[in-house]
């Protein structure tokens, strides 16, 4: 084994972090990290630490997927400002931007694998599910009073009911927001009939607590082949829906109906567990420059126009399902292949990271803002919007760093010692 692989275990630890269970035949009662296990002197004085669920100690991070964590959550927000002037998917700018969440997930599977595959014989699951928490759910309270803030700015004619919205009402449905317990289409204020009417990202947050559900629960104890024949079928349901769609595109899972539970459902399957697969059975290798090819097949890849144009709606769902089932996990590989040289480089990877997932879960009450304000105005092009554009996409960032700095890095902190016992 060479350093590089030694040391493949020691570097990772949360990150943003998605069912059919395989008969039992198939799961296997070897430990799925054993090639794994690091042997440098560091690993092992943390390996022998702490024993109990609480006092797991934190593992290092892979730099490089930090920042392209970053890297696609800026592109999320651009393509949601390109999106307000869009007249159809099929020129939407950025138009592939959607898929930075399928993208998520093939990070946080390989992330919740290098987190926790080898901790389960000091941890119980309730102590994973505490962990999880505590990393995701404070932003995801912040992301919904930030909808809750911005919510009556919103009336336009777009959403020409908001302005009749109980304020008692718009509290409901932001208290339910605080438990990311999706709500039906009957209780939608905005229109949009979304799971989660004040922040509509929080859709995708809904589908990562399902995945690492399935994965505390069950999938935690499938051998390489289970996991693989899991990921194979998901891929062929990717690939289905994809190309099969009406839309030619593999875009939805925010709405609490069967169309819509289903498309989410088999967005998560196939990246969440095709990530879980890489980080159990590749083995990771030298790339140089890592950072700068992997951020520019994000934005590339992200980036494409619409494939086969109107008449040929097929094509554009293949490239989705393929980008998604090759493309992704291959920039996966790549980045944790990859390592950082100079301050410059470790401080980008670091911001990018830092603000990743503040961005996403806050950024979308400014993009109804946005979108609400090119509505009434009749903002046809981008040009004409882009001093506003800006000032959100500026906003944007200095608010999820506001929260990470003011809030959600001392609220953790203070979890950490609450509910998990760190120190």
């Amino acid at each position: 084994m060479s350093s590089r692989q030694a040391i493949h275990k020691d570097r990772y630890l949360d990150a943003i972090q998605s069912f059919i269970p395989l008969p039992n035949l198939l799961l296997s009662s070897i430990p799925v990290s054993n090639r794994h296990k690091p042997n440098t002197p560091l690993t092992k004085q943390r390996s022998t630490v702490h024993m109990q669920t609480n006092q797991l100690t934190t593992k290092p991070h892979y730099p490089i997927l930090d920042g392209l964590r970053g890297v696609a959550s800026v592109v999320v927000v651009a393509f949601h400002l390109f999106e307000a002037h869009s007249t159809s998917h099929l020129d939407q700018i950025i138009n592939h931007g959607y898929l930075a969440v399928d993208f998520f997930f093939v990070l946080s599977g390989f992330v919740v694998g290098y987190a926790y595959d080898d901790r389960w014989g000091k941890m119980t699951v309730g102590g994973f599910f505490k962990r999880r928490l505590v990393r995701l759910q404070p932003m995801v309270v912040m992301g919904t009073v930030v909808g809750a803030v911005f919510f009556y700015f919103q009336d336009s004619v777009l959403w020409p009911g908001i302005h009749a919205v109980p304020v008692w009402q718009m509290l409901g449905i932001m208290l339910i927001g605080f438990t990311l317990i999706p709500v039906p289409i009957s209780m939608d204020i905005r229109g949009w009939q979304e799971m989660h009417p004040l922040n509509g990202p929080g859709w995708s947050l809904f589908f990562e607590y399902i995945a690492n559900i399935l994965y505390g629960l069950v999938v935690k104890r499938f051998s390489k082949l289970a996991l693989g024949i899991l990921v194979f079928l998901a891929a062929f349901a990717l690939v289905y829906l994809a190309v099969t769609s009406p839309a030619g595109d593999v875009i939805g899972g925010w709405s609490l109906n069967a169309e819509q539970l289903q498309i989410g459902f088999t967005r998560l399957m196939y990246p969440f567990f095709a990530g879980l697969l890489l980080f159990r059975a590749v083995k990771i290798t030298r790339v140089t420059n890592a950072f700068f090819w992997c951020s520019l097949l994000v934005i590339i890849f992200l980036s494409i126009p619409r494939v086969g144009g109107a008449n040929h709606l097929w094509m554009n769902g293949l490239y989705d399902s393929l980008t998604i089932i090759l493309i992704f996990p291959l920039i996966v590989f790549l980045g944790a292949s990859g390592q950082l040289k100079g301050k410059r480089a470790t401080g980008i990877c670091k911001f990018l990271g830092d603000i990743s997932y503040p961005i996403y879960i806050t950024h979308y009450p400014l993009i109804y803002l946005y979108t609400a304000w090119v509505a009434d105005n009749k903002v046809s092009t981008f040009s004409r919007a882009f001093p506003v554009a800006l000032l959100v996409f500026v906003s944007s960032v200095v608010i999820a760093y506001a929260c990470l700095k003011l809030y959600d890095e001392p609220v953790r902190k203070w979890l950490g010692k609450k509910v998990l016992g760190k120190g």
